[in-house]
Order: C-alpha cells, then sequence, then structure tokens
C-alpha cells in the first residue's frame, strides 16, 4: 500500500509541474535559509566552547573614577599588577594570566613580516587555556624571558617543513632574539584568542613597567577553584581595593565576566570581535519565520488546486476510498516535496556558503553541512514542514463530498478562504517588518557614515610607525610632501576612531586627589590639519611645543594641551576662558592648554562625546597621511617606493582610516546586509503564497466573472474586482506590521546616542513597495482571467 501511495504521489507531482515546482522552490528557500541561519548560530553559541576550564575562566573589569569626576570609566583593561595580586591574595582564584596583543614585526633570515597576531603573556597561559601543544611542554614554554611559541600556520611561514624547535626569530629591532620552545596547533576560528606566536610577557619594555594598579593596558583572566565562588571574591576584591586606594583620590572596583559569556554577552571588545546575542535571537526568528512563510505558501498553492483534485477525490471515494486512505495519500505528497527540497537544500546550501560567510563574517567549512547534528537537523526538518504544510490541504481534501462534486457544486467554504487569507496576512507582515527594518538600518548607517565627525576621514592613509623611525621622520617627511597628490603628514599614537588611552587631569586649583578621568592621545603639530579639525578658542601646537617636551629632563617638561570642549567644560571653563590656563595630565605632565578643539567622535555613536586631551610625546604609534584624492593607486606606489628607500626595520603595510571607521559598526553593517537578503526571500516566498490565492480566486469565481462579462462589465472593472481581493489581505499586513516593526527599530535605535528619528515615509515606502511587488505577481492571473471567454466559463459550470 506504501508503494501505491508513494506511486501515485509522484504521478501527481508530474502531472502538476508547475505547482510542484513552485512549491519545491519555496520550500527550498526557506529550508536553505534554515539550514545556513542554523549552522551560523551553532558556530556562534559554540563559541570557547572548546575550552575544558571554560566555566571556570573569567576576565577582569576594571572600573575606576576620580574623586572629582563625575563619572566612572569601565572597561576590559587592567594593569601589570593585578593578575599577580589577585593570585597571591585571594584562595578563591587558582591561576592568573596577562595577555596582551599587538602587530608585531618579526624576522628569521630574509623573512620579514608583520605579525597581525602577536601575543605576550605569562607562563600560566597554557595551564587556563585549552590550546594543545604538538611540541614543547606547557609548564615550561614560556617560563622565561624571550621565549615563543608558534602555531603550525606560523611556523610553516618561516621555517617551512623544518622543526622550529630552538630555532631563533627577532622580533623588533629593540627586543632581540627570541628562542621557539613550543609549537602549538592553530587556534580554532571559534575562539576568542586566536594566536599566531605567544611569547614570553617580562620580555622587551613590560618587564621594566612599574607594577601599579594605574597603565591599564591589559587584559587580565583569572582561573577559578570553583565558579561559584566568583561572587564572593568580587565583593572581597573590591573590600581589598578600598584599602589599597585609601589616600589617593580615586577609586578602583573589579568585576568578574564569565569566559564564555563574553562573545555574545559583553558590551566589552575582546581580542576578536564580539557578536551580540540580540542578532543571534533575531536570526533564530527570521529563520523560522521564512520556514513558516515556505509552508503557507505550500498551503495556499493547494487549497489553491482544491478545486482542480475535488473530482479525482469524489470518484476515489465512490469507489471505495477512505479518509485515512487519501489523507495519507496527500501527506505522501507533502513528504516527497519536502524531501526533494532537503535534498536540493543541502546542495543550495554547499554551493550559497562562500557567500554565506562574506555575508555573516563566518568561518563555516562545507564538512559541517554533513555533521550529524545537521543532517539529522534536516531530517527533522523534513518531517516537521510535511506535517505542518501538508496537513491542511490532506483535511481539507479528505472532507470533500463526492455528490456535491460530482454534480460540479463544490466549492470552498468561507471558512477556508479565511484562513489563506490570514496566511497572506502573515507573510506579508512578516515581509513589511523586515523591509522596514532593512530601511532604518540603512538610513542609520548612512547617518552614522556621513554625521559631521569633528574630522575629516577621507583619504587618510594609516601607516606603522615605531622607535627604529624617529630619527627618519624629518627626511620621510620632506621626501613623501614633494608629491603634490600628498598634502600632510601626522605622527599620532592612535587614529582618531580608536583612542583607548586614558589618564587623570585637573586644572591648577583642584586639590591633588580630585582628578577628573579623561582619553588622550599623543600627537605632533600636524594632526588637527591632516584631519581638518576646527579650533573654537586658542592655537594649534607648534613645532617647538614638540621639541620642549624631547630635549626637556623630565623634572623640567612643560607641556601644552589641546583640550576639547567636553574637558575644557569638566574642568569649568569655557573655550576661550581655557586658553592658557594651567593644568596636569597626571603628576608626571604639567602644562598649559594651548587651544580648545571642537567635541569629535572618537568613539562609536554608541557612545556620547567624553573628555579628551591632545598632547605631544614621542612614543610609536601610527602616522597619518592626507592624500589630495586623485590618481591614489600611484600616489601609493610612490609611498611604498620612498618606504623601501628610507625603512628597512619593516615592510611596508597600509590601511584608510575609513577601514578604521567601519569597523566600529562592523556588526551592524553585516546586520543590514543580513536583512537585505532575507527580506528580499520573504516577499519573494509571500508572493509565491500570493500567486496560489490569485489562482484559487480566480477559479472560485469563474462563473462570477463569465456572468459579469455576458452583462457588459469590461476587463478593467474585472481586473479590478480580483485586485481587490488581493489588496484586502495585504493592506491589512501594512496596518498589522507598522507599529510592530517601530516598536522594533525604535528599540534597536536606543543602543545609539546619536541616531535617526523613524519617519512615517519608511512605512508608506515600505507598503508600496509589498503592493507593487504583489501587482506584478498576481497579474498574469489576473489578466488571464479577465480575458477569458465568459462561453467557456458559463458552459464549464
Amino acid at each position: 500500500m506504501f508503494r501505491n501511495y508513494m506511486r501515485t504521489a509522484f504521478r501527481n507531482l508530474l502531472n502538476n509541474k508547475s505547482s510542484s515546482v513552485i512549491n519545491i522552490l519555496g520550500l527550498t528557500i526557506g529550508i536553505t535559509s534554515c539550514i545556513l541561519i542554523g549552522m551560523y548560530i551553532r558556530n556562534e553559541l559554540n563559541f570557547d566552547q572548546f575550552q575544558m576550564n571554560g566555566d571556570r575562566i573569567f576576565r577582569v573589569i576594571m572600573e575606576y573614577s576620580f574623586d572629582g569626576s563625575p563619572a566612572s570609566k569601565k572597561g576590559n583593561f587592567t594593569s601589570m599588577k593585578v593578575a599577580p595580586v589577585l593570585r597571591r591574595k585571594f584562595p578563591e582564584v587558582k591561576e592568573a594570566v596577562r595577555v596582551d596583543k599587538s602587530s608585531t614585526v618579526v624576522r628569521y633570515g630574509e623573512k620579514m613580516l608583520n605579525e597581525q597576531n602577536f601575543f605576550r603573556t605569562d607562563s600560566s597561559f597554557f595551564r587556563i587555556f585549552s590550546f594543545p601543544l604538538l611540541k614543547g611542554n606547557p609548564l615550561t614554554v614560556l617560563n622565561s624571558p624571550h621565549q615563543i611559541v608558534l602555531t603550525k600556520s606560523a611556523a610553516l611561514r618561516y621555517f617551512g617543513k623544518e622543526n622550529p624547535i630552538g630555532k631563533t626569530l627577532t622580533v623588533d629591532d629593540e627586543e632581540g632574539q627570541y628562542v621557539v620552545t613550543g609549537l602549538a596547533e592553530d587556534s580554532p576560528p571559534n575562539s576568542q584568542i586566536r594566536f599566531d606566536f605567544l611569547a614570553s610577557f617580562t620580555s622587551g619594555d613590560l618587564k621594566n613597567e612599574e607594577e601599579t594598579y594605574w597603565n591599564a593596558n591589559y587584559t587580565t583572566y583569572l582561573l577559578l577553584r570553583d565558579p561559584k565562588l566568583v561572587g564572593r571574591l568580587e565583593k572581597n576584591v573590591n573590600e581589598f581595593m578600598k584599602t589599597e586606594m585609601a589616600g589617593q583620590g580615586a577609586t578602583i572596583n573589579y568585576s568578574f565576566e564569565p569566559f564564555r559569556k563574553i562573545h555574545l554577552y559583553s558590551e566589552y571588545g575582546g581580542f576578536e570581535p564580539n557578536n551580540n546575542i540580540r542578532y543571534i535571537y533575531i536570526l533564530e526568528g527570521i529563520s523560522v519565520l521564512l520556514l513558516v512563510i515556505a509552508s503557507f505558501t505550500y498551503i495556499n498553492l493547494n487549497t489553491a488546486r482544491s478545486v482542480e483534485r475535488a473530482r479525482e477525490v469524489g470518484v476515489r471515494k465512490v469507489v471505495g476510498a477512505g479518509r485515512n486512505q487519501l489523507f495519507w495519500q496527500f501527506m505522501g505528497e507533502s513528504f516527497i516535496l519536502c524531501l526533494l527540497a532537503v535534498l536540493i537544500s543541502l546542495l543550495a546550501a554547499m554551493m550559497l556558503l562562500p557567500y554565506f560567510n562574506h555575508l555573516t563574517g563566518g568561518e563555516l567549512h562545507v564538512a559541517e553541512l554533513f555533521s550529524i547534528q545537521i543532517i539529522s537537523g534536516a531530517a527533522v526538518l523534513s518531517i516537521l514542514v510535511s506535517l505542518m504544510a501538508g496537513s491542511y490541504p490532506a483535511i481539507l481534501l479528505t472532507k470533500i463530498i463526492p455528490v456535491k462534486v460530482l454534480k460540479g457544486s463544490f466549492k470552498n467554504t468561507s471558512g477556508g478562504q479565511g484562513l489563506r487569507r490570514f496566511l497572506i496576512i502573515f507573510q506579508f507582515s512578516i515581509s513589511i517588518v523586515l523591509i522596514v527594518s532593512t530601511f532604518i538600518t540603512h538610513k542609520q548607517l548612512k547617518y552614522v557614515q556621513s554625521r559631521n565627525l569633528g574630522f575629516n576621514r577621507e583619504q587618510v592613509l594609516v601607516l606603522p610607525f615605531d622607535n627604529t623611525m624617529f630619527d627618519l621622520l624629518p627626511s620621510i617627511r620632506q621626501s613623501l610632501l614633494s608629491n603634490p597628490h600628498i598634502m600632510a603628514l601626522s605622527r599620532t599614537a592612535n587614529t582618531p576612531v580608536n583612542i583607548k588611552s586614558g589618564f587623570s587631569m585637573r586644572s591648577s586649583v583642584m586639590p591633588v586627589g580630585k582628578e577628573i578621568s579623561v582619553a588622550g592621545n599623543r600627537i605632533d603639530e600636524n594632526f588637527l590639519p591632516v584631519l581638518g579639525m576646527q579650533l573654537t578658542a586658542g592655537e594649534n601646537l607648534t613645532l617647538q611645543d614638540i621639541k620642549d617636551v624631547e630635549i626637556s629632563a623630565d623634572s623640567n617638561r612643560v607641556y601644552h594641551f589641546i583640550l576639547n570642549e567636553s574637558a575644557a567644560r569638566q574642568l569649568g571653563w569655557t573655550p576661550d576662558q581655557a586658553v592658557g590656563k594651567k593644568m596636569y595630565l597626571g603628576d608626571q605632565r604639567p602644562g598649559y592648554v594651548r587651544g580648545v578643539v571642537k567635541d569629535f567622535n572618537f568613539e562609536s555613536m554608541h557612545q556620547t562625546m567624553k573628555p579628551i586631551v591632545l598632547f605631544p610625546e614621542n612614543r610609536p604609534g601610527l602616522l597619518l597621511v592626507k592624500l589630495a584624492g586623485s590618481d591614489i593607486p600611484r600616489t601609493i606606489s610612490f609611498i611604498e617606493s620612498k618606504w623601501k628607500e628610507f625603512i628597512k626595520s619593516r615592510p611596508f603595510e597600509y590601511r584608510f582610516l575609513d577601514q578604521d571607521f567601519n569597523k566600529l559598526y562592523e556588526s551592524e553593517i553585516r546586520f543590514g546586509k543580513v536583512l537585505d537578503v532575507f527580506s528580499g526571500l520573504s516577499i519573494a516566498m509571500a508572493c509565491l503564497g500570493l500567486v496560489g490565492l490569485s489562482s484559487y480566486s480566480a477559479k472560485q469565481r469563474k462563473k462570477e466573472i463569465g456572468v459579469r462579462k455576458v452583462l457588459g462589465a469590461g476587463i478593467s472593472q474585472i481586473a479590478s474586482l480580483l485586485t481587490l481581493d488581493i489588496l484586502k489581505p495585504i493592506s491589512i499586513a501594512i496596518l498589522v506590521s507598522t507599529p510592530i516593526a517601530w516598536m522594533m527599530m525604535n528599540r534597536w535605535l536606543q543602543d545609539f546616542a546619536y541616531h535617526i528619528s523613524i519617519s512615517g515615509w519608511i512605512f508608506i515606502m515600505a507598503g508600496l513597495i509589498v503592493i507593487f511587488i504583489a501587482m506584478i505577481s498576481v497579474s498574469f492571473q489576473v489578466i488571464r482571467a479577465a480575458i477569458a471567454n465568459p462561453v467557456n466559463s458559463l458552459r464549464s459550470e
């Protein structure tokens, strides 16, 4: 009997090719989307799950404020002192490790590469984290200065197939030689810590830093003996810090983030870009809704065909077929369709995976498609969709009364029509919500990119700058500025969109210990002109200001500062009042305010404007090169040639300031791209369902249309009549979806300190787009019904 069901099901599918193709297409789109999104979500939820001690690892978060500051500053930074003190003082802490990531030049023989994933860390690293070593003892590979561990890929770059153990690498000229003591497996792609090199933390400049709770530029992780002790530890640590900071005019508190929660739940960045659990929930919802839309499309198309198949069911019942037999026959058709859709979806997912990775920034592999979880999930999906999509059409068709069918009086019930209209309303409501979300997301991103940041980021090249280049800088500057396409050059510690350094600041009338916290950036006299920053009062730094800091002894240094408007305001000055005032940046940098610059966004627009101090000081960092904007490729080639002529200590590498800016909104940009794709898919599938509804409506009203045409109704009148049937559910969908979309996107916009207001035209535009696409989709069915010969319609009735 089962074989007969399958044979009959296949025969019916082949006899109705257009309907079958549309059904399979709709289900394939929905299931493919589910598979790809499911793979992505599975990867995100499994982030760092390979860490055996993951539930006991915590990241230290520092919060500090000065007694005179109105607000505290909080982030994933700590000083060098925190890890050894917490490990020594608190029995809850089994191990602690400090980690620092940098871009570093590594040499071996003639090979010289600028390595982006160079980490410095303590010897406890391998006792906390589960990164397997292929060679070397995890207890000793980093227990002495100038030791280094390479990953397999890094070793291949420098040593080929040779054994790297015992070989020597040069790491930055000032740090000297590092001996390779270990070889590690490559870091998994779903890891917060993705290193190519792990060097001893006590090597280089870091070993010379004074142990203090300030100079907080490092990340600290703790391994607790029991994760349940974290609350007690936090309380005890902060009681301890009250004693440590007594009389220092400042407060420091520490909190501890669960390591496995950082990637999806933390508001503080890490070594790899974080995701947002909210976007994971949205993607989950989108995948489910796309599958529901696909199922509803199947229901609509099959109920539209119910009139055609009614005679078949009537004849089968007359010759003795029972309702159960008919039900399982129709369910068999549904199962075959879903099985075909799943098989095609697996193939489609395999082909689309590279594009999907580009869209989401993921690193999913084809092999994951054939994992037990994905295959079993696809099988379950096939069964669920066949039951969900096939049940209603099967029940509807098996309820047909043979006498009515054979007499030609079969019509579907008004209840069935109501359900089909509800399905259309539901489908288009989802589509409109996604379209509105897409419009608002892109409008906000456009606002972010076009808003006046307080500086000009266009055509600014960012180059690395290290200690070996200080003496060469005048010659480099003169040589580069000889090119008319290069307008200016500036040395800075950080780009203006990535200033993380924190300092204490007070005016001369504020008592010691009553500082306020500010961000700070070391610059030269060309920083403001290169970026087009505007002074509201005072003057820019001069070359003499730079020289004063460079040649004076520490005790005689007098600094000149550029404040932003917010910093001047926090010190109690207007911009004009601030100029010439004496102030202190920490205890080591006394000086005078040279000028006040307009507030500029040195953080993402998720944050409000904050105070910042710009000051001269010689430290390695970056070169900013302002280009004229014409013939950029040739200009970059010129810069590269001069770089190779003057600089032998590092390879030529560059990026544009725009790239740094866009990284601040990486997750939002990806979210916008995902919405683009899936809102388009939702409309496509909703329109497939609409085709079914229009086909059904035309068939059900065939006799009515014939009578109207005989009585003189024109084609435009008939088309308007049928079009009205389509516009009613879409209009209701617009009314239903508008408040839902507004609430969702208004909440999303609240994450930005600076954002657009939601305009009514967005909802009007979304509604018009949906109506236009829907009308195009059903136009063929409407026109065919309107021009049909009424004689044929009445004869068939």
